[in-house]
């Protein structure tokens, strides 16, 4: 008996390390930390909007998001109803005045708004998304850019925008509050 207990811890030991790497493995990955930073862009007709940072340790690129109401901007009937519209509302020609459309763009949802997205190339070197929602007659705009592949940053960009305290906030701010 006394002959078979370090096999028996043994065998023990190498169970809990599978077991915890296992459990490693399992667990869902870790969320971005997203932190806000000062809004980086000249006054224009619209009042500032929000702006995060999110650094390449947390979201495999270093991306960074601006989203801003422009209330009484968007066409009552028909919302964001095309690319040349995000093009234009967007925001993304604050990043850079070069900004070169990847593709066509998607419908996209966000904070229970409907509109589109579409990704661009700026400078040859930078990745931008453009996104563009309304509500009512109001629009949320949105630009962000990246260093990383496009559906890499999409991919942030739009499970940023899905989380709690910034839908809460666009829902707030598109009502006016």
């Amino acid at each position: 008996m006394m002959r078979s207990w370090p096999l028996i811890a043994a065998m023990f030991l190498a169970l809990g390390g599978l077991s915890a790497v296992a459990g490693y493995e399992m667990a869902p990955p870790r969320a971005a930390q997203w932190r806000e930073i000062a809004w980086p862009f000249p006054r224009d007709g619209w009042p500032t909007g929000r702006a995060f940072r999110c650094n390449a340790s947390d979201c495999g690129a270093d991306v960074e998001v601006y989203a801003r109401p422009k209330l009484g901007f968007c066409n009552c009937d028909s919302g964001v109803a095309d690319d040349d519209e995000v093009d234009r509302v967007a925001d993304v020609d604050m990043i850079s005045p070069r900004f070169v459309p990847r593709k066509a763009g998607d419908v996209v949802d966000v904070a229970e708004m409907p509109g589109r997205i579409r990704a661009y190339d700026l400078d040859g070197h930078r990745t931008a998304i453009g996104i563009a929602v309304s509500h009512r007659c109001d629009l949320m705009a949105v630009a962000a850019q990246g260093s990383g592949d496009v559906a890499d940053v999409q991919r942030e960009v739009l499970a940023f925008l899905g989380s709690r305290a910034i839908t809460t906030w666009m829902v707030a701010a598109m009502n006016g509050r």
